[in-house]
């Protein structure tokens, strides 16, 4: 058996035998490319990477510059209702898989603005230890934040961080949403106190009065930990909430402790679209700002797809309507969660996230909101 077992060969880092590749003609004088040319891999087809965006492990690869990445935080296990969010960043790649282009809401292509957006896939995180994954989430992030950005997009994060730098901007696909709290702590060491915009059904804030140790961070109650910590300025805005609260109106007092205002999902129809983002704007002001997006802010009949969903939510149309009114703040990072696809129905949970990416990376890169559509018809 000994003599067996040395004779076997030897397990490489290398499992797939890639390191050496045999030299081969240019793909030019080869039969398909004279026939058919460079093709684009169709809406169902290539690597899965966000809207297929050039893909690489960033976090193994330092070669690409990026001025945005994509970056998918695969945790789920602080949730406190339906487990499942893991699978969320895979969820809202295939969900984008239609591609990119220009659209009439934005009046641009997500991709014109010059910025290099890349996917940098997933952060390997441990499913069986919370304290170890949180800390790997803040670690990977903070790696992301400190690499050279590519330097040809319109806006700037120079003035607002501590170096004086230009540092690059992540877009987060959780996950649930404790993953905001590292994300934070990172943000944090570059920008100093944040101010967050938070869309979600629930406050996320709920006390941790009494607790001692790991069972502080969950998915409810990152947000106070945060305030905690002093990541975050008192100048924080929810809005879409319409849970129900178990410790009456003592939950929305300690929510203001924690530094938030609210805006809750019956105040769109009470006061109107136009409102509701000026309020969020005059809130946050003109100091960094951080956008946390939980997908159950929608309505479940539209993405059922979620931990804990609440019935009376928000259109996605209307999600998308407030996320371009929000455009022109000084945005140093987003993120969405809480998409857990096993909960699905035809994808249309998936879909609506990925919709919600674009309009993050077109929003974290025009000036100003853009003006209204205006075509033949509605123009007489």
């Amino acid at each position: 058996m000994f003599a067996l077992l040395l004779a076997l060969p030897l397990v490489t880092a290398d499992p797939y035998h890639l390191r050496e590749s045999v030299q081969v003609v240019g793909v030019e004088s080869e039969e398909w490319y004279q026939k058919y040319g460079d093709q684009h891999d169709l809406p169902y087809t290539g690597p899965l990477s966000y809207m297929h965006l050039p893909y690489a492990k960033c976090l193994e690869d330092a070669s690409h510059a990026f001025d945005i990445a994509i970056l998918g935080f695969p945790f789920d296990t602080t949730t406190s209702y339906r487990p499942g969010a893991r699978l969320g960043p895979q969820a809202i790649r295939m969900g984008s898989s239609r591609g990119r282009g220009y659209t009439l809401s934005w009046g641009s292509d997500p991709f014109e603005y010059g910025a290099r957006i890349m996917d940098c896939g997933d952060v390997p995180l441990t499913p069986m230890d919370n304290a170890k994954a949180i800390d790997q989430m803040e670690v990977a992030y903070s790696t992301l934040l400190a690499r050279p950005v590519q330097g040809e997009t319109k806006s700037s994060t120079a003035s607002m961080a501590k170096d004086g730098k230009e540092h690059p901007r992540l877009v987060t696909l959780g996950g649930d949403h404790t993953i905001v709290l590292p994300i934070l702590r990172s943000l944090y060491k570059v920008y100093g106190s944040i101010s967050v915009i938070h869309f979600d059904a629930h406050f996320d804030t709920s006390s941790v009065e009494g607790r001692t140790g790991q069972d502080r961070i969950s998915h409810g109650s990152y947000f106070t930990i945060a305030a905690e910590e002093h990541l975050m300025t008192n100048r924080s805005i929810h809005g879409g909430i319409r849970q129900k609260m178990g410790q009456g109106h003592a939950m929305v007092e300690h929510d203001e402790s924690v530094g938030f205002a609210v805006i809750s999902t019956e105040d769109i129809d009470d006061y109107g679209i136009q409102n509701v983002i000026k309020k969020i704007r005059d809130r946050v002001g003109t100091g960094p700002v951080y956008l946390s997006l939980d997908i159950d802010v929608i309505d479940p009949g539209m993405a059922p797809a979620t931990g804990t969903p609440e019935a009376g939510g928000w259109t996605t149309r209307e999600v998308k309507r407030i996320i371009r009114g929000l455009t022109g703040l000084n945005f140093v990072g987003c993120d969405i969660v809480e998409v857990a696809p096993a909960y699905d129905q035809a994808e249309i949970t998936s879909r609506a996230a990925a919709g919600i990416v674009a309009d993050f990376l077109q929003m974290l890169q025009a000036d100003a909101p853009p003006k209204p559509h205006v075509g033949p018809f509605l123009d007489d």
